[in-house]
């Protein structure tokens, strides 16, 4: 079909370790845990968003900090993809390969989606 334009709508498989949630709850106890867990994937979910604006703007000097910053963060509370790709994201940012960042950073963005926003 010679001229045919066709959406393609990537979804994105999200690993999670339940066991990094559990070992925070036996540690601090449910209420102190929940909101130790709350309060993490609010950082996170700012920080994707504070991120995407610089990324929008071209401004890319702070983010291997942020995305250092964000694997952290992810793998503490389990988020294994949400920790992977931001590392993965960060290795191409270093690497100073446009190209790649932009698809890696279009992951990033639809994973953090899918680890951040619970229906």
């Amino acid at each position: 079909m010679a001229g045919s334009v066709v959406m393609l709508h990537p979804q994105e498989r999200v690993d999670e370790d339940e066991g990094a949630i559990l070992a925070i709850f036996d540690r601090l106890g449910p209420d102190p845990a929940a909101k130790l867990v709350s309060r993490a994937v609010g950082e996170l979910a700012l920080a994707v968003t504070v991120m995407a604006a610089q990324v929008d703007r071209h401004e890319l000097d702070g983010l291997p900090r942020g995305l250092k910053r964000i694997q952290v963060m992810a793998a503490g509370v389990g988020m294994v993809s949400l920790s992977q790709v931001a590392g993965d994201a960060r290795s191409v940012l270093m690497r100073d390969d446009p190209t790649a960042f932009s698809a890696v950073w279009a992951r990033l963005v639809r994973v953090a989606e899918r680890s951040l926003v619970r229906d």
